[in-house]
């Protein structure tokens, strides 16, 4: 992955965050930190 790439894959996705929390009072990023951590719960039980 070059240094281009990488700074455009960044920028979109804090694009996203502030435009989910501005416009959705950030539910999916709390959604998608709720099941990031089930995931990893998940993964702990198999250890």
């Amino acid at each position: 992955m070059t240094n281009v790439i990488a700074f455009w894959l960044g920028a979109i996705l804090a694009t996203a965050i502030v435009a989910d929390a501005t416009l959705n009072d950030a539910s999916a990023v709390f959604f998608l930190a709720r099941k990031f951590l089930d995931l990893v719960e998940w993964v702990a039980f198999w250890r």
